[in-house]
């Protein structure tokens, strides 16, 4: 089975994106091919800055290696260095409706947003996603629950093509996580958690010392009552027994029986520990790799050139079976 997802190298991540994630990333490399990909054309779309996309480019490889990402086991590459990923998008762009592009949640989101260009690089976002995927002939996308539209988009377009021109492309599926797909704020816990749009005080960074994990654990907002529950009118509580569920890799029902008639302090104290037991070895990993930045820059390369073998077929066939370029490939 072949597994590709891709992963944005803009802003910090957090502790959603280690557990939606980074963490199926890893597992991923124990259950087939797996193709990681960091991407920087999608991260264009909006406002940025060059200098800063570059060192998140290279924070983001540093922390997937840190989580446990082995080159020996998965290609880990860097999405601008494989044009087929473009070339794709163009030619997909044909069977994809514009209607569909503008109805995106994400789309309506980040144009709201912009203050003073809406780019057609945001609405050709999903088009370029599928194009990552499909260029690889994935069967299984980890992502998360918010990226649950953009797959259904990916899949209509993989089907359309295959009616249009004959089977070509492979329908992927999603992989959501059952617990853990959408870890909130710990100060808003109706908003979950992001580098952007929720508060610095409620994100826990992958980054983050123990010392600011456990204190914003602390100041962690719960809930009225004091039993330990997941339940809707109680996000808060919801919120933490899920963490603490995926870090101590136990079901959400353990968690609440165990502590049967404890406090909410206590809960944040053992959802905190958890945490810093989770994320510690990541951090003092990174800071070991992040300082090699040619190395890096030689996995990601090599990763590249992996890549661009196994899209070069798709990306042959789709040209064939459009009609596009000379029978014998480009060049």
């Amino acid at each position: 089975m072949r597994i590709f997802s891709g992963i944005q190298p803009t802003g910090r991540k957090h502790l959603g994106n280690y557990i939606g994630a980074i963490r199926q990333y890893v597992a991923g490399q124990e259950r087939g091919e797996a193709l990681y990909c960091i991407v920087d054309l999608h991260a264009i779309t909006v406002a940025y800055d060059p200098v800063e996309l570059r060192e998140r480019l290279l924070d983001t490889t540093a922390i997937l290696l840190a989580a446990g990402l082995d080159p020996q086991r998965c290609v880990l590459f860097r999405q601008s260095d494989v044009a087929a990923h473009t070339e794709l998008c163009w030619l997909l762009s044909s069977v994809t409706a514009l209607g569909e592009l503008s109805r995106m949640h994400q789309f309506r989101d980040k144009s709201s947003a912009q203050r003073e260009l809406v780019s057609a690089g945001l609405l050709f976002y999903p088009v370029l996603q599928a194009a990552d995927v499909l260029a690889y002939r994935a069967e299984e996308v980890p992502v998360g629950e918010d990226q649950r539209e953009h797959l259904e988009l990916m899949r209509e377009i993989a089907r359309r093509f295959n009616a249009r021109f004959g089977e070509t492309l492979v329908v992927p599926r999603h992989r959501i996580p059952e617990v853990g797909a959408r870890i909130m704020d710990l100060q808003h816990p109706e908003t979950k958690m992001s580098t952007t749009g929720t508060s610095e005080e409620g994100t826990v960074y992958v980054l983050d010392p123990p010392q600011a994990i456990e204190k914003k654990f602390r100041r962690a907002v719960t809930d009225s009552g004091t039993d330990i529950r997941r339940a809707p009118d109680k996000p808060g509580v919801s919120n933490l027994v899920e963490i603490l569920a995926v870090a101590r890799q136990r079901t959400p029902e353990e968690i609440e029986g165990e502590l049967a008639g404890a406090g909410y302090g206590q809960l944040k104290s053992v959802a905190a520990e958890a945490v810093v037991g989770l994320l510690s070895p990541v951090r003092e990993r990174y800071e070991q790799l992040r300082s090699d930045e040619r190395a890096l820059e030689q996995t990601l390369s090599e990763g590249a050139r992996q890549a661009r073998e196994l899209a070069a077929p798709t990306l042959a066939e789709v040209r064939e079976r459009m009609g596009v370029g000379g029978r014998h490939g480009p060049g």
